[in-house]
């Protein structure tokens, strides 16, 4: 059995967007999308109908989204608009991707995929901390070729990192060395309204210029839905639990934080969706925990190779099924690690498994705007 990506080594778009006006930003994001954000809405629109949710449910629950959002921050409302426009599209349909977490907490029918995340804050040569990440993306395998990476400029950071066709973020750093990973969760309060976990990414990747500024500004978001952030930034590192009742912190193991797709505190965790995940998805942590018992790594370079599983072994490595229905062929689409100390993204089209046999795309955020990709 294979362990590698099952689909073929194109690369993925790679999408800049450089203004000062959000508005701007977003128009210039949606003209190099406007193929790729209605493909993405077709299929997000076959998740959304097998979980039987309606297409006028979908419109309404896109529409609530976009006032939620323009409360939070005009900014990224504004953006949206601009996506809309540049792709020539309506903009609940941008909304809709954007809230595409929230409306798909309706489904019993669609369950979430599956990502593992590692964080590693180690002592420097100067007695100095320093950290970095990596993490897979797992998702439904009809969306691997609808996401890209992205070079976001003009806000009070810049970004780079990953995520899929018209929602504002996912995964990525910003020029002021905040890295932030992300982890879907469920939690039986779990619904539209509030700030979609995705556009609040995108908010703590444009704002934060510290761990302490990210969780500030997560712990004011209203939030309907769950999710992890994983934040970062060159000396200190969090894992939050989010959820419709509150944000928690997450106490780290030997420097260590390891997210699965499952509450690690207790409060959220007393009504979670374990359906969901369980047991696979504390099966995956306690095999990384396992994992790093024995090796400790000191280096980014070391992290990738400790979610390579097989078979026999937790899929930490995520291949689908092809025998299986739409809505459960899950599949690791991308893996991502993450720098702050060089402000560097890296992202692997495919598998674990895959590296050594397909390319790093290389993002830099750069304290000054420069940017390199590989």
């Amino acid at each position: 059995m294979t362990t590698t990506s099952p689909l073929p080594p194109a690369p993925r778009p790679h999408i800049e967007a450089t203004a000062a006006d959000p508005y701007d930003r977003g128009a210039a994001r949606g003209r190099q999308l406007r193929e790729g954000i209605p493909a993405a809405a077709e299929v997000y629109d076959r998740l959304f109908a097998l979980g039987g949710i309606t297409p006028a449910r979908v419109a309404e629950d896109a529409a609530r989204a976009l006032e939620d959002i323009a409360r939070f921050r005009p900014a990224a409302r504004a953006e949206i608009a601009g996506i809309a426009h540049g792709a020539g599209v309506d903009e609940w349909r941008v909304a809709a991707l954007n809230a595409r977490t929230e409306i798909l907490a309706r489904s019993a029918a669609v369950p979430p995929g599956e990502c593992t995340t590692i964080v590693r804050r180690v002592p420097g040569e100067d007695g100095a901390a320093r950290t970095f990440g990596v993490q897979t993306w797992d998702w439904h395998i009809e969306l691997g070729a609808l996401w890209h990476t992205l070079e976001s400029r003009g806000g009070r950071h810049d970004f780079v990192g990953l995520t899929e066709n018209g929602i504002l973020a996912k995964m990525g750093v910003n020029s002021a060395g905040l890295a932030l990973h992300f982890n879907i969760l469920g939690h039986r309060r779990d619904g539209v309204g509030g700030v979609p976990v995705h556009v609040l990414a995108a908010v703590v990747l444009e704002e934060a210029g510290s761990v302490a500024e990210a969780v500030e500004i997560v712990r004011g978001a209203p939030l309907a839905s769950s999710g992890s952030f994983a934040l970062f930034d060159e000396t200190d590192a969090v894992l939050l639990d989010l959820s419709p009742v509150g944000v928690f912190e997450v106490p780290s193991e030997h420097g260590t934080f390891v997210r699965t797709n499952h509450f690690l505190t207790p409060v959220p965790a007393a009504e979670e969706k374990s359906r969901l995940y369980q047991p696979d998805s504390g099966e995956r942590r306690a095999f990384v925990l396992d994992r790093l018992a024995d090796r400790r790594p000191t280096a980014l370079g070391e992290l990738p190779e400790l979610l390579v599983t097989g078979p026999g072994e937790p899929p930490v490595t995520c291949l689908p099924d092809p025998d299986k229905p739409l809505g459960q062929r899950w599949a690791s689409l991308a893996t991502i690690t993450l720098e702050p100390s060089t402000r560097t993204a890296a992202v692997l089209d495919g598998t674990p498994a895959d590296i050594g046999t397909r390319e790093w795309r290389v993002l830099t955020a750069g304290r000054h705007g420069e940017t390199r990709t590989t």
